[in-house]
């Protein structure tokens, strides 16, 4: 008669026994990969001052689950501080370098089509994203001396560091090169990267059912000009994007300027992330970036990755703020190009003005209070 509630009990120890030593062995196989970087390193010092981050309660703060991180790095608080701790297991404060790439299916060729910063404050919540224009005239370190190349686009620093260009052999690829080239003219220093190319950013948008977007004037992309790609015509009103009509809105320039496409683009990220905080796709998220972690260059770990992802949901309105550097700075100009032995078009500037005002960036004191919040 009791031989039944024996073996149940003598079952369940043993499945306990199992689940603890499956653990023991499988546990720190997970955690390493969790912790590995998707891509190449930056190998660049950072603004960042970092120590090792140790599991903690707050690591699972938010509405993803959080894998804590023992080999992530955030700034050290003080003990016996009132500061309140980082959000979903991150570092206080995280700088990376958003690319978007004009390139095919791969990436081993392509222009940095958009340059974007973003400062992410895990304490405040808050995240802070700089536009950089793309056709700065400036130096572009570590090419192969051979090639006879040292100034270009800054668009260009991330052909020339692809891997199928041959003119790069430093760290970190296209982005890594990127990086070096904004921290040798404008001080810019960040500690990750992530660069989407056309194909995939199409397919991120589709997977979230596309995007609801707001237009309060028309959009003209068209063009008769065989050379120019047709992007199409955007009524005023509501709109909902597939991921194809998105990527056509991010690229409108040719009758506005680079600056115009900026908000275009800022639109575009604004509805995505719209998007991402909806409840249906929320828990979706740990999948799509399963799905989508081989389709984007990056050196985030997948724990980063949905440290991210549990950020997102916990920004107030004000506190994502998408900006650009102010437009009266700059002017169209031409140079002489060297490599292609004719003028090229550039927006000229005052470099150490654009310093100062990037240095205020990174310390978080600019853009201090915008008038209006950058999404609606």
């Amino acid at each position: 008669m009791h031989k039944k509630p024996k073996l149940f009990i003598n079952f369940l120890l043993f499945l306990a026994a199992a689940l603890i030593i499956g653990g023991f062995i499988f546990y720190p196989r997970l955690q390493q990969r969790m912790d590995t970087p998707l891509g190449p390193g930056l190998e660049l010092p950072t603004h960042t001052s970092t120590t090792v981050k140790t599991n903690t309660p707050e690591a699972a703060t938010g509405t993803v689950p959080i894998l804590p991180s023992e080999a992530s790095v955030f700034t050290a608080t003080p003990t016996g501080t009132s500061t309140p701790a980082p959000l979903c297991g991150g570092p206080p404060l995280m700088f990376i370098l958003g690319i978007g790439a004009d390139s095919g299916q791969d990436y081993m060729y392509g222009l940095a089509d958009a340059i974007r910063i973003a400062r992410v404050d895990f304490t405040t919540p808050k995240v802070t994203v700089l536009s950089i224009p793309r056709d700065l005239w400036v130096e572009i370190p570590d090419l192969d001396p051979k090639r006879n190349v040292d100034h270009g686009k800054l668009n260009q620093a991330y052909f020339f560091g692809g891997e199928g260009m041959g003119y790069y052999s430093g760290p970190g690829g296209g982005p890594g090169l990127l990086a070096r080239t904004l921290d040798l003219n404008f001080g810019v220093r960040v500690d990750h990267y992530g660069a989407v190319n056309m194909q995939t950013f199409v397919k991120i948008v589709d997977a979230v059912g596309g995007i609801d977007v707001y237009l309060e004037k028309p959009v003209d992309g068209r063009s008769s000009d065989p050379a120019t790609i047709d992007l199409g015509f955007f009524n005023a009103g509501q709109h909902h994007l597939t991921g194809e009509e998105a990527l056509r809105l991010s690229r409108v320039r040719k009758k506005y300027n680079d600056f115009a496409r900026q908000d275009f683009q800022t639109i575009v990220l604004c509805a995505l992330k719209e998007k991402l905080t909806e409840p249906s796709v929320i828990v979706k998220i740990p999948k799509l970036i399963s799905a989508f972690q081989d389709s984007v260059q990056t050196d985030l770990t997948p724990a980063q990755l949905l440290q991210l992802s549990c950020l997102i949901p916990q920004l107030d309105r004000e506190n994502l703020i998408m900006t650009g550097l102010p437009q009266e700075l700059f002017e169209p100009s031409r140079v002489y190009n060297e490599r292609q032995k004719n003028t090229t078009f550039v927006m000229d500037a005052d470099y150490e003005v654009i310093r100062q005002y990037i240095a205020r960036f990174i310390a978080g004191e600019w853009p201090d209070q915008p008038d209006e919040p950058s999404c609606p």
